[in-house]
C-alpha cells in the first residue's frame, strides 16, 4: 500500500492532503521546511517504510523509517505544528490557519486503521511525499 502525502509550503507551516489507493484520507499539518533541521522542519519529499510502534506517550502510532539525518519521525495527532511537532507529522480533519488543523484525533484513527489493516495483512506500507503538483 502507498499513502500519499501531497505538500503545500508555506513560510510558517506545511500543509497536506493524505491519500491512499485514489481516496482522499485526511489533511495534514508539519513545521515548514527547513533543509531538514532536527525537530524544526518537515522531513524531505521522498519514500519511506511505514511501521507500527507504541509509546506511552502517543500509544499506538506510526513510525517513518530511515528518514536521512532524523530518527523517530511520526504520525501522531496533534491540532498545531508550532507547538506539537518536532518534525513528525499530524493528520488534521481540517485545516484552520498555517501550520494549524482541528480534530487530529479522528483524522489520526482514521489513517491509522488504514495503515495497521495493511501491515496486519503483511503488505508494506509506503509513505510517498511529494510537493502538490508535481
Amino acid at each position: 500500500m502507498v499513502v500519499g502525502l501531497l505538500r503545500t509550503y508555506h513560510s510558517q507551516g506545511t500543509h497536506g492532503e493524505i491519500w491512499i489507493g485514489g481516496e482522499f484520507v485526511c489533511y495534514a499539518i508539519e513545521l515548514p521546511w527547513l533543509d531538514n533541521v532536527r525537530n524544526n522542519s518537515c522531513i524531505p519529499e521522498g519514500t519511506y517504510v511505514l511501521a507500527k510502534r507504541y509509546s506511552k506517550k502517543f500509544k499506538w502510532h506510526m513510525l517513518v523509517k530511515e528518514v536521512v539525518n532524523r530518527n523517530e519521525i511520526l504520525f501522531h495527532p496533534a491540532n498545531d505544528a508550532k507547538t506539537e511537532l518536532r518534525g513528525c507529522i499530524a493528520p488534521v480533519s481540517r485545516i484552520c490557519g498555517i501550520g494549524r488543523g482541528v480534530q487530529s484525533v479522528v483524522a489520526f484513527n482514521k489513517l491509522k486503521d488504514m495503515v495497521y489493516a495493511s501491515i496486519d495483512k503483511g503488505e508494506q506500507v509506503l509513505l510517498e511525499v511529494l510537493k502538490k503538483g508535481k
